[in-house]
Order: C-alpha cells, then sequence, then structure tokens
C-alpha cells in the first residue's frame, strides 16, 4: 500500500485526544501499521503502541513519535480545524486541539516506516518505532517503561525523535549537548480560612495569599538568577472560590519550572518553596502549604557524537544550510527517558512547520512573536508540504545512519 500522508494528517488533526486517552489515534495506527503488513502491541503504557521492523543483524534503531493533543480551543480556520472536546483529568469538558504537532509526528512516523519497508534490501538491522501516550504530562514514556517496553522488544542502541516547531519548513534544527530543558510541574495548595466576604478580618483570605505568592514567584528569574543562565518559573493556573461573597478556605496554583541542569533545579526548586512558605507566614497562614511535584523531566541531551553523525547525514541528504542550531529550547521532553533507562545515546531534533516566506517577512519585520505561532497556540498550523515530506526523510535518514549496511 501507498499510505496517503496529507490525508492521514488531516484525519489525526481533527480527531485529537487528551493524554491517557488517545484510544482513536491509537487505532488510526493500528490500522495503518496493518495494513503495512506489521505486526504489533498495542495498551502499552495504556494507550501506547510499539511494532518492529527485524531485516537481519545489526544495531536496534528506536524510532519514539508521541500522539497526545492538548486542552486548547483551536482559532486557525483551517477547513480541517478541530472541533473536538474532552474531560480533562479533574472532570471538566474542554477544548482539544493538536496544538503541538502531535499529530504530524505520529504521520511522519508511519511514513518512514512504509520508506524503510520499502529500502529493506539496503539495510539491516531492526528498527523499533515507539507510538507514544501522554507526552504533555510528562508521564508517558515512564507508564510504558513501567509497562516493560524495554523487556518487551529489542533494546536500542540508539534512540531517535523529532519534533515540529516554528522554523520555516524544510529546515532542521539540532545541536549536540543540551536541546532542552529539564522541567518540574508542581500544584502548590495554599490553606486560608474561609468566610463571608464582608467579614475578611475573620478569614486568613487565600486568594491575597495566592496574588501575593504569583508576583513574589516572579522575582525569583528576575531578581534571583544570573541573567546569563536559563531558567523559567511559570505560574500557568489558579483556582480559589466559587462565589463572590464567599472567601474560599484554599487556593490552588499550577506551576511550570524550567532549568538546564540538575544543580540549576535544586537551587529554583528551594526559592520557589521558599517564597510559597514565606507568603503563606506573611499573610499569617495557620496551616502550611502543601507543595505536590506532579512530574520531573529531565534534560534532553543529544549525544555529541551521534549528533554529529545525524547533522552530517541531513546535509547530506538535505543540502548545506539546511540544519542549523537552535540554541537550547526551555521546553522540555520526556522522550530522554527511553535512552537513560536503556543507557544508549539519545539524538533529539526539531523541524519546521511554517512557510518559508512567511517566517522570512516576520523575521525582517521584526514580528516573528506575533506572527508566527508557536507550540500550544491556538493557532498553530503547520504548512503541510513539505513539512510531512521532510519529517517523512528525517527520520529514514537518520534511521539509516546507524543501520547497518546489507550483507
Amino acid at each position: 500500500m501507498t499510505i496517503d500522508l496529507e490525508a492521514l494528517y488531516i484525519d489525526l488533526h481533527r480527531h485529537p485526544e487528551l493524554s491517557f486517552q488517545e484510544t482513536r489515534t491509537a487505532g488510526v495506527i493500528t490500522r495503518t501499521l496493518a495494513e503495512l503488513g506489521l505486526e504489533f502491541e498495542e495498551g502499552i503504557g495504556k494507550t501506547g503502541v510499539v511494532t518492529s521492523i527485524a531485516n537481519g543483524p545489526g544495531p536496534v534503531v528506536w524510532l519514539r513519535a508521541d500522539m497526545d493533543a492538548l486542552p486548547v480551543e483551536e482559532r486557525t480556520g483551517l477547513e480541517y480545524a478541530s472541533t473536538a472536546r474532552g474531560v480533562d483529568p479533574a472532570g471538566q469538558d474542554v477544548p482539544v486541539m493538536h496544538a503541538c504537532g502531535h499529530d504530524m509526528h505520529v504521520t511522519a512516523l508511519l511514513g518512514a516506516l512504509e520508506r524503510l519497508l520499502a529500502t529493506r534490501d539496503e539495510w539491516s538491522g531492526t528498527v523499533v518505532a515507539v507510538f507514544q501516550p501522554a507526552e504533555e504530562y510528562g508521564a508517558g514514556s515512564q507508564a510504558m517503561i513501567a509497562d516493560g517496553v524495554l523487556d518487551r522488544f529489542p533494546k536500542p542502541d540508539i534512540v531517535l525523535g523529532q519534533h515540529l516547531t516554528p522554523l520555516p519548513a524544510g529546515t532542521i534544527g539540532v545541536r549536540p549537548g543540551t536541546q532542552m530543558a529539564a522541567s518540574d510541574g508542581l500544584t502548590v495548595t495554599l490553606l486560608g480560612r474561609g468566610g463571608h466576604g464582608s467579614r475578611p478580618h475573620s478569614t486568613i483570605d487565600p486568594v491575597v495569599m495566592a496574588a501575593a505568592t504569583v508576583m513574589r514567584l516572579q522575582t525569583i528569574v528576575s531578581r534571583e538568577v544570573d541573567p546569563r543562565d536559563v531558567a523559567v518559573v511559570t505560574v500557568g493556573s489558579i483556582h480559589a472560590g466559587l462565589k463572590n461573597n464567599i472567601i474560599p478556605a484554599e487556593a490552588k496554583l499550577e506551576l511550570s519550572l524550567r532549568y538546564p541542569d540538575d544543580e540549576a533545579r535544586g537551587r529554583i526548586m528551594a526559592k520557589v518553596e521558599r517564597v510559597i512558605r514565606a507568603e503563606a507566614a506573611a499573610s499569617g497562614a495557620e496551616e502550611q502549604p502543601v507543595i505536590a511535584v506532579d512530574h520531573t523531566l529531565p534534560p534532553t541531551i543529544n549525544d555529541d557524537d551521534a549528533t554529529a553523525r545525524v547533522t552530517a547525514a541531513f546535509d547530506a541528504a538535505f543540502g548545506e544550510g539546511t540544519v542549523v542550531d537552535p540554541g537550547m529550547f526551555t521546553g522540555s521532553e520526556d522522550v530522554s527517558w527511553f535512552a537513560r533507562e536503556a543507557g544508549v545515546p539519545l539524538v533529539f531534533w526539531f523541524w519546521g512547520g511554517v512557510d518559508p516566506q512567511v517566517f522570512a517577512a516576520a523575521l525582517a519585520g521584526g514580528t516573528l512573536e506575533r506572527d508566527v505561532p508557536t507550540n500550544h497556540s491556538p493557532f498553530f498550523a503547520p504548512v503541510l508540504h513539505p513539512t510531512i515530506e521532510r519529517g517523512v526523510e528525517a527520520l529514514r535518514v537518520a534511521a539509516r545512519e546507524f543501520l547497518g549496511p546489507v550483507g
């Protein structure tokens, strides 16, 4: 068969699913794998899918794509825009959109498998394709590892992966060393004393406590971190109260923290905890705040030698100047758990999905942030071509770099 990759991508984009709920997506993947004549296992790490192509002796190369979507309402205006809705972990009905390109990741990996199957007479070794759930929760790779994925399939000699990003379509961004930051997700519960809105003096107001905490947290990076260093402290969610004349008993904050290494993590985490506890004390809180770590992601670190090989292979396949150093991204990924647990090198790169003319005009006009929507934006909309083709070929070229020759 020949996969209609454009139709596949559009179908996935129209039907996004939240983390650990990717049952339809997994079904699309398994049907496509079956049509390619490949056996597979599903339900790994709840909704993950894995297949392998054993093609004689040689290295084992793992190719990974994530497949979950986000609670974002799409505003791209595309004919195939998502109108899907889902239920989040809190039980709330939310809009759902592929605002981070995971639909393109799945499409590219399926296309790469098709190309590798068609050229089996040119390489030797084993390709393992991992379709991973719940990257957005930072939990999918560890769920698959806990479910025995490293024992149930040939152990990798190298792990390869890629991510769509707002670079010009056709461009690839990769660098040796730290490619993406480490991160932690925190849920902070500030405990006050509730009461009537007309009698604030009889309460310990957690809303005011939360407001003061959010503002003070912003001074950690601006006043306590060397400007030459990388650190991010973001409060992405705040919830408190149900009615205007009731002072609630608690407020919840959800934080996203980013740093380049474990040493920086220790410093930032300590500062965040100090601020939270100090603001609670300043508000007269009678109970200590509860600080829960929801997930921890290590830095995504590209192996130096393997990255050099992949970069050279991309240059040879796509032409000099195609590959750029995008710098370290302060976003985070859970792909590195596979390589870390297996004790093998990782190479993780980005590829562009923005119309090159649109990108060039925005760059020249100094309006990149305004005119080129980034990941997690409701306007995130990669151009279909050559984004699909470059994603397919990048995976194929990188895999072939590490697979053995025939004979």
